[in-house]
């Protein structure tokens, strides 16, 4: 009988599906460690769990501690499977052992590489592998009055020369600021603005071996742009906050700023009501605005787009089927409740799949966004936003991401020197050709 018992047994065990037997649970180390999104992502975990077997382990970790804690971990043997962090570090880790290049890979090709944004791929570009899974991300915004655009008869602020024509016609102060450029030099938000500014005409301090000497031509026509739009801003230190607060009270033709101000356009922050009429709540101003990611300079036409990625890297540590398969999920059955997170700066960088190309833009656009009061951006932006919103993706740049130059371009972007001698430009202390000897110098003395 006992015998018999056993075989049954067997039997059963053989009918049961592979992954009940096999169930494993992994660790998944996130930076998303605000407590709603970090419900949000043990939600995902929960649903990954019941159609596996398997378990997720989420884990908070400081964005500012997880470089550290990384490095830790991989001199310990002890990385977690998954991690969920920024494009700084993606090729270090690549290049240092900790990521399992090869798994990303065959995870992208699972999921079809054609069927995510190039730019998001192309950052993560490793010795013909991909360090990791891009999975969400933002592109930098040129926000601007397309209701007055329109009625002006101008074109929308896509180059240089839009955005100048523009401030000649729409500038008016006190009433109206053409633009509102970042001015103070101490503040990460004026290099962010630059660095997208210096992209959008093809000038980069780096190359592949490293520092390379700004072209002066087209770094003088950088100067001269950022001068013009910085002449059309009210005077003062300017920074995110002038910037959002002059466009939300109707005074600026045009700012740049991050994709987290669309949900605070349609007055669904209270901390950050639009101030353009008597009605906080109000989606008036998000109607009358326009958004513009890839914008070009005289010197690169087909323009840039400044753009954060982030992704999923599975560790050289990690249970690598169910590190995969989580993955997979994630970006697959799981991908819109991970862009829910928080829609407003999750930018699918898959539109779709075999059999949907445009299934999870689609589904992004329904997702509810804000604080006080939440909404889908679909129903407050039109179509043609919200491809613009999500297009911007395929075109993404970085300094130095191509070169494998990223952390050298950090070093350079963190110093401030190009803040610095920009603001020397605008202000009249130095010429073109000084300001741009000048940059060369410093940043050819950053190791």
């Amino acid at each position: 009988m006992k015998s018999q018992m056993v075989h049954l047994g067997l039997a059963v065990a053989l009918l049961l599906p592979a992954t009940i037997l096999q169930a494993d649970t992994i660790r998944f180390w996130t930076t998303e460690e605000q407590p709603e999104r970090l419900a949000r992502q043990e939600a995902l975990a929960e649903k990954f769990n019941a159609a596996t077997g398997h378990e997720v382990e989420v884990i908070p970790v400081s964005e500012t501690d997880l470089g550290t804690r990384a490095t830790a971990a991989f001199a310990a043997g002890d990385l977690p499977d998954v991690i969920y962090h920024t494009l700084q570090y993606a090729l270090p880790w690549a290049e240092a052992g900790i990521l399992d290049t090869g798994a990303a890979t065959d995870v992208v090709e699972a999921l079809g590489a054609d069927t995510f944004a190039p730019g998001a791929l192309a950052m993560a570009e490793f010795e013909g592998d991909h360090a990791s899974v891009p999975v969400d991300g933002w592109t930098q915004m040129v926000v601007y009055r397309a209701d007055l655009f329109e009625s002006a008869g101008l074109e929308p602020p896509t180059s240089y020369d839009n955005v100048l024509a523009a401030v000649e016609a729409l500038h008016n102060p006190p009433e109206m600021y053409g633009f509102v450029a970042a001015t103070k030099v101490d503040e990460n938000f004026m290099s962010q603005v630059l660095e997208h500014v210096f992209l959008a005409n093809g000038v980069s301090p780096v190359g592949d071996d490293g520092f390379q000497e700004l072209d002066e031509a087209a770094t003088t026509e950088v100067l001269d742009f950022y001068k013009a739009i910085a002449e059309a801003s009210p005077p003062g230190e300017l920074y995110w906050d002038q910037s959002r607060t002059l466009y939300f009270s109707g005074n600026a033709a045009m700012i740049i700023w991050s994709p987290f101000i669309l949900d605070e356009l349609a007055g669904l922050r209270d901390s950050a009501p639009p101030t353009i009429n008597d009605d906080p709540t109000s989606s008036e101003l998000a109607s009358k605005t326009g958004i513009v990611t890839n914008f070009s300079g005289p010197s690169n036409p087909d323009g840039a787009a400044w753009a954060d990625i982030r992704y999923l890297g599975i560790t050289s540590d990690a249970n690598t089927d169910v590190a995969m398969e989580f993955v997979e999920f994630s970006m697959s059955e799981g991908y819109t409740e991970t862009l829910a997170i928080a829609p407003e700066g999750k930018f699918p960088v898959r539109n779709g799949n075999a059999d949907n190309p445009t299934a999870y833009s689609e589904a992004w656009a329904t997702l509810d966004v804000g604080v006080d009061r939440r909404a889908p951006l679909g129903d407050l932006y039109a179509q043609e936003m919200i491809d613009e919103i999500v297009g911007g993706l395929d075109v993404a740049q970085r300094w130095g991401v191509t070169e494998g130059q990223l952390a050298l371009s950090s070093r350079m972007i963190n110093s401030q020197v190009i803040n610095r001698i920009v603001r020397q430009y605008i202000d009249g202390e130095v010429d073109a050709p000084t300001a741009v000897a000048n940059l060369n110098a410093e940043l050819g003395a950053i190791e």
